[in-house]
């Protein structure tokens, strides 16, 4: 009778065991459905393009709210939606980093359609900031007319 008691004990936890392992099994991820994508190819799988929002926001040291929305009644975010200028800018720049990569860099695509790294990329510019700092280099910012007064081949300076 012994036996039969610890047997029963045993498969009973046993059973508890295999039930909140079950329970707490996580969840397969199902990757969104990609919709309202303008600039690059319909197919990319979504692990790609994930990838590439990634690099996007490390290179202008951002996170996902700066391009893009999150919807109040489902508090998730819409990536869907171009609510957002700066989502439409990222597409200009996109756009324009490829144009620049092809003419100037002899850059190819992948089989996607994906543009291969080369030449120029977000970081060219950005170095981690969303909004680069424009600088003129130091010959430009004396005006026209060459070097300013004081300088060799320049007007004299009052003494």
């Amino acid at each position: 009778m012994i036996i039969n008691k610890k047997f029963a004990i045993t498969s009973g936890l046993i059973g508890v065991i295999v039930l909140c392992v079950a329970a707490n099994k996580p969840q397969q991820f199902i990757p969104p459905k990609l919709v309202n994508l303008k600039v690059f190819p319909k197919n990319i799988p979504f692990r790609v393009l994930d990838h590439q929002m990634d690099i996007w926001s490390d290179a202008l040291g951002v996170h996902c709210n700066f391009c893009h929305v999150r919807d109040a009644q489902t508090n998730k975010m819409d990536f869907a939606s171009d609510a957002k200028p700066e989502k439409t800018a990222g597409r200009h720049m996109y756009v324009m980093m490829g144009k620049i990569n092809k003419k100037f860099f002899a850059a190819s695509k992948d089989s996607l359609g994906m543009i291969i790294t080369t030449g120029v990329n977000c970081n060219t510019c950005h170095h981690g900031v969303s909004h680069p700092e424009i600088k003129m280099p130091e010959e430009h910012r004396r005006g026209p007319g060459g070097p300013g007064p004081g300088a060799p081949g320049g007007p004299a300076g009052k003494q």
